[in-house]
């Protein structure tokens, strides 16, 4: 698992995204749990995700409505397949609108350029 923390800040939303190896529905469970053993991220207002296993597609929006379907499209752009990414935000009390979708957007390309 390879997580980077506090790379976007908006609004007082502050965001961080993780990833790693993941082949299943299951071991996203697996690997969210993990992530969330971290006291910082079980209390994050969102741990949206997303997966490409095999040929099937699998997300979780986690509150956050469309940001697991931007996370999807960015991982068949890059064609990486049995890898689960991660964008977790912290609400900080404004709402950012469509900014959002940027911000999950620049947090994926994060964590991609780093791989």
């Amino acid at each position: 698992m390879q997580t980077f923390d506090g790379i976007i800040s908006d609004r007082g939303s502050k965001y961080a995204v993780s990833g790693g190896a993941c082949t299943s529905a299951d071991e996203a469970k697996v690997f969210l749990k993990t992530l969330r053993k971290t006291k910082k991220f079980a209390k994050a207002t969102h741990n949206t995700w997303g997966l490409l296993a095999g040929d099937t597609p699998i997300k979780n929006d986690d509150g956050e409505s469309g940001a697991g379907m931007v996370i999807l499209r960015m991982l068949e752009r890059e064609e990486l397949r049995n890898h689960i990414i991660v964008v977790t935000r912290w609400y900080g009390g404004k709402h950012l609108g469509g900014d959002r979708f940027r911000h999950v957007q620049d947090a994926v390309r994060y964590y991609l350029d780093r791989l």
